[in-house]
């Protein structure tokens, strides 16, 4: 059996500490590097706006962000929550399509975490998930229940931070 033939698994990435898209953008180095294709979409996330989105696309990635130009806070506006919506309907696409070796679902849980979306919603699209696409869910507020579902689950747990400090994030390092 080739690798492509495996059995794909389902990964989150959550918690309060720094390095969850990281870590899923790590995986998208290996899966490409091992010649899968890879497509990320990004609940939450401003297209061009982070350092990573371009040099992924460079490696042979496919980025789709549907975040708009703007932080949430608090109670998210209807153009955040339409946004999210279109992100979820092109993450049904993809994920049960067969397609895609790896799907990454950036900040999903952050758009769960504000009830952009609802956790039956994630639950059915996981569900979809074709029998060889490997998906990563990433973001904050993930709920636990969700957990059952995943074959790998990580929580990033804040230990210490430079924001604490007072220090801003950083290009490069935090974006």
């Amino acid at each position: 059996m080739s690798w492509k033939e495996r059995l794909g698994l389902v990964h989150i990435y959550t918690g309060n500490g720094k390095g969850k898209t990281t870590a899923a953008f790590g995986l998208a180095v290996r899966m490409l590097g091992s010649g899968g294709k890879v497509l990320i979409i990004q609940f939450m996330k401003a297209p061009k706006a982070y350092g990573e989105q371009k040099k992924i696309e460079e490696c042979g990635a496919v980025i789709e962000s549907y975040g708009l130009p703007k932080f949430v806070h608090g109670k998210p506006s209807e153009e955040d929550i339409e946004a999210a919506k279109k992100a979820l309907q092109r993450a049904r696409e993809a994920v049960s399509s067969g397609e895609w070796d790896l799907v990454i679902l950036d900040e999903v849980c952050v758009a769960l975490g504000f009830n952009m979306l609802s956790v039956e919603e994630i639950k059915e699209l996981i569900e979809s998930k074709a029998p060889n696409t490997e998906l990563v869910l990433t973001g904050r507020y993930c709920p636990e229940e969700l957990f059952q579902m995943a074959d790998y689950v990580t929580e990033m747990r804040e230990i210490k931070h430079p924001y604490q400090r007072g220090v801003l994030a950083r290009r490069g390092v935090e974006y």
